[in-house]
């Protein structure tokens, strides 16, 4: 036997393992309960999901400067007349119920699914690396004045410079490693894995809500349902400590994934912790020609849409409204993703 033939041998099995300790350890699939939450389901690696339901929802926002500059008074006024891509305000109808990732991809999650299938990830694929955190960092002499180091080969999804244990997001993985993890978990469960559309995860993250966040439109709220750039980050960049939440949420960096409480579909971080990779090609007048039923996004681009902000996110773009994007092969300290399920016919 050749020494590939080997390899895949041993990844095979391996995933079989995994398939049947974690099936084992799941037990039945659970309904939901006297709260009304969506049915929830654990797959191979112990990921949970819920069972969202069709429907529909209005997208986007269109919020006055006025307005947003009175609530967020530490951002320069400029920012606020920037937001077109949000707009205009359409309705979408998510026509097919799916399953929605209760967290956030873990680094534990991430290990297994790398262990088992023999993916390397892009950031050590290609030798260069990703972001992370360094004390000893200015941002004063990147030229683009980042918060992070990088991208050095000394970062990873293994290392982004701080601790994390294996109940984090896992950051530092590209589009193209959340698409891969996808693809296995379908080929080896036989069900179909994906990243959700931009459509699908703000009407997941909205769970009904119109305001800016589940929690409501005040920026304090957040910290009950977030780990967002709040007092405890923001001692590490006292340059930017105005734009902090006046509070603590007891994470300087990225946090357990489900501490904070979830919305009201029983999704957790779906504002703060790390943002998330999602399916579409970014587009800034999409929203102005968007099909009205199950919108897929541009058919091409030259960036990727990311949504829901980051432990190290000020709460403005935390907002379920806000659009953001990367190159797909970006590896970023703050980058992660979430994992939907199609739902079986």
């Amino acid at each position: 036997m050749t020494s590939c033939a080997q390899k895949f041998m041993r990844a095979s099995l391996l995933a079989l393992s995994l398939l049947h300790s974690a099936a084992t350890a799941a037990g039945p699939r659970l309904r939901p309960g006297s709260s009304g939450e969506p049915a929830l389901d654990r797959n191979s690696l112990g990921m949970q999901f819920r069972l969202l339901p069709a429907g529909q929802f209005r997208m986007g926002s269109v919020e006055s400067p006025a307005r947003l500059a009175r609530d967020f008074p530490a951002l320069e006024p400029e920012r606020f007349s920037k937001l077109q891509d949000e707009g205009p305000v359409h309705r979408v109808q998510i026509s097919k119920p799916f399953w929605m990732g209760v967290h956030e991809v873990t680094v534990g999650q991430f290990r297994r699914f790398v262990e088992a299938s023999g993916h390397v990830p892009e950031s050590i694929a290609d030798g260069t690396g990703a972001y992370g955190y360094n004390a000893q960092y200015d941002p004063a002499t990147s030229p683009r004045h980042d918060a992070f180091e990088g991208r050095l080969p000394r970062y990873s999804w293994r290392d982004p410079g701080f601790p994390q244990g294996d109940d984090h997001p896992v950051v530092n993985v590209s589009w193209a490693d959340a698409q891969a993890m996808a693809a296995w978990l379908s080929r080896v469960e036989g069900r179909h894995y994906r990243l959700p559309t931009e459509a699908e995860w703000e009407y997941a993250a909205r769970a009904g809500t119109r305001s800016r966040y589940h929690s409501g439109d005040k920026p304090a709220s957040l910290l009950r349902v977030a780990n967002v750039f709040d007092a405890d980050t923001a001692a590490l960049w006292p340059q930017w400590r105005d734009q902090a939440l006046p509070g603590r949420d007891g994470h300087v960096f990225t946090a357990p994934v489900g501490q904070f409480a979830p919305n009201a579909w029983g999704l957790h971080d779906m504002h703060g912790n790390a943002w998330e990779w999602v399916a579409d090609w970014y587009g800034e007048d999409y929203y102005a020609h968007s099909p009205r039923i199950d919108p897929q996004g541009p058919p091409e681009g030259e960036v990727r849409v990311r949504r829901g902000g980051s432990w190290h996110s000020w709460p403005f773009y935390t907002r379920s409204s806000f659009r953001n994007w990367n190159r797909p092969d970006t590896r970023y300290v703050l980058l992660g993703f979430r994992l939907m399920r199609e739902a079986e016919r």
